[in-house]
């Protein structure tokens, strides 16, 4: 016989399993690729069963407390659904020991086999449906990545090896956009052969990918030193957003690869900031050399 406590936290399994529900089938009728759409329906109908063993237990109807609307529509449309699942799943980790723990507080026979059988699916089954799913952005996000990184890295050093060398801004961002397209180039030839050899994705699509985010990441990183006449405000922006850019595109991937958010950004925001001081260095000592700040002025 369950305590009160136990069947409050029933309750809650089922209004959970219930909104999951609710948002499966809401983001498959969203989606316009029918196999997508199948995995998407195989998951809505896998909660569906989670719900009607937790709804046995407490004994009535658990109505979902969410309505799936624009929110996750727009990461659907935006960000794929991968992302938009794993967001989904993110709690599956605590809900599967919450579940292994009630599990000890059945003594129904019957009931322990079904619940056994849930947290199996919660731990693989579930899982497997969202690795089978084919999305296009994750298949070119190593690209996304190539481009990104490389061009935050080494034009923020471009920008930072300046700052120690001249306080001319324009010149500065005119360096960053010259230096950031000719590395794009590079950085895309080098893309198109490693697609080659790896032969997961089209050569071409990922060369463009990785030239294309290379440079729209240069041209916003040069945007503070064209409008910004101080460099040291137009450096702290143009920083700011070399980490908005970062953090943003670590968070989609270490979600996406279901993976710990708080050791890449680390590991990412550091290499930004010694490339950064390191250029700042490198670039006062040659100013220094050269008298360039001289020269200019």
């Amino acid at each position: 016989m369950l305590k009160d406590e136990d069947l409050k936290r029933a309750e809650k399994f089922c209004k959970d399993e219930i909104n999951t529900y609710v948002l499966y089938k809401a983001i498959s009728e969203n989606s316009k690729d029918i196999q997508i759409k199948n995995h998407l329906l195989n998951l809505s109908k896998q909660e569906l069963e989670h719900y009607n063993f937790w709804k046995e237990i407490v004994g009535h109807e658990c109505k979902p407390d969410i309505k799936p609307g624009f929110v996750f529509k727009l990461l659907y449309r935006l960000f794929g659904p991968i992302f938009t699942l794993q967001i989904i799943e993110g709690n599956e980790s605590s809900t599967i020991e919450d579940y292994e723990d009630f599990l000890n507080k059945l003594d129904d026979e019957n009931q322990r086999k079904i619940l056994q059988k849930i947290i199996n699916d919660e731990q693989e089954h579930e899982k497997q449906i969202i690795y089978d799913i084919k999305d296009l952005r994750v298949k070119y996000l190593s690209y996304v990545a190539l481009g990104l990184a490389d061009a935050i890295v080494e034009v923020s050093g471009v920008h930072a090896g300046f700052l120690g060398a001249t306080d001319k801004t324009l010149i500065a961002g005119i360096a960053g956009l010259v230096v950031g397209f000719s590395a794009a180039l590079s950085m895309a030839g080098a893309a198109y052969l490693q697609a080659k050899q790896e032969k997961s994705v089209r050569a071409s699509y990922g060369a463009t990918v990785t030239g294309f985010t290379y440079l729209i990441t240069v041209f916003v990183l040069a945007l503070p030193y064209l409008l910004i006449r101080n460099i040291i405000d137009a450096f702290s922006i143009s920083l700011i957003l070399a980490t908005a850019m970062i953090s943003s595109f670590t968070y989609y991937s270490s979600v996406v690869h279901a993976q710990h958010f708080s050791k890449e950004i680390i590991e990412s925001l550091l290499m930004l900031f010694l490339t950064a001081i390191a250029g700042f260095f490198f670039g006062d000592i040659i100013g220094k050399i050269f008298g360039i700040r001289a020269l200019i002025g």
